[in-house]
């Protein structure tokens, strides 16, 4: 699935590299908008973004609301916390290539725990005990570097990105760990399960986010891209402003 992903996204970016750009304007009110949104592709966004409501509204969305409607809501939960322990070695490494050391410990410490305490990581123990999980992708680590986004990109199938988020999607790929295992032992079939899993739990967390979405907004593709290119620099300030020191205040007390 990840290889899956990794193709889809490579198949996605050289639809970019050869699409049009939108037309710049030369009104001054309208320039401004055009720098703020930094969607230089959008025309190419809005085509790739209709094709994977379009496409999710009678495949993925279906499959979603079959899992909330038959797995219970604790179970969805413990699977979740499952997918987000697997997740760890690439945050772990994300915060590492960042400089992070701090980072680095909580993300190694919450792994550990959670294997451990946590059976496989369907509870989350570590939460319990005071370390919290973060997100960071190597796209984050990437802007902490001072690589810029890019333009804003809506990969088919994959949703709202940007070169570098791109490029660190293919990144990690390569830090997974579960893409080295070897054959045999059911351990393929379990990347396999996890993966697709880690779709359909993804998608029904938000459900309700995009039915409403979809319902009460007048551009729901550019509430998306504003919602994203948000949270993006949010993620990134946290990231970036993180100077907390090695040692975990509780030893040092």
């Amino acid at each position: 699935m990840r290889r899956l992903s990794y193709i889809t996204l490579t198949v996605g970016l050289s639809l970019f590299a050869s699409a049009c750009t939108a037309p710049i304007p030369k009104d001054p009110e309208a320039l401004a908008e055009y720098k703020r949104n930094n969607d230089k592709y959008e025309p190419t966004n809005r085509e790739m973004y209709n094709l994977t409501t379009t496409v999710d509204k009678y495949t993925l969305r279906p499959v979603a609301k079959a899992y909330v409607w038959a797995v219970p809501k604790v179970v969805r939960k413990s699977l979740s916390n499952m997918i987000t322990t697997m997740n760890e070695p690439v945050v772990f490494f994300s915060d590492v290539g960042a400089g992070k050391p701090r980072r680095a410990g909580d993300t190694f410490a919450r792994w550990c725990i959670n294997m451990v305490a946590g059976v496989g990581g369907f509870i989350d123990v570590a939460s319990m005990v005071g370390y919290e999980h973060h997100d960071t992708t190597p796209g984050m680590t990437l802007a902490s570097w001072g690589i810029k986004s890019g333009p804003y990109l809506f990969v088919p199938f994959m949703g709202p990105s940007s070169f570098r988020e791109a490029g660190g999607s293919i990144i990690a790929v390569g830090l997974q760990p579960f893409n080295y295992v070897p054959r045999g032992y059911g351990l393929i079939t379990f990347n396999w399960a996890y993966n697709i899993l880690g779709v359909i739990s993804s998608r029904a967390d938000y459900l309700d986010a995009m039915d409403q979405l979809q319902r009460d907004s007048l551009d729901p593709y550019a509430t998306i891209r504003s919602a994203y290119q948000q949270q993006q620099s949010a993620e990134i300030k946290e990231l970036i402003n993180d100077h907390r020191a090695t040692t975990p205040a509780w030893y040092i007390k």
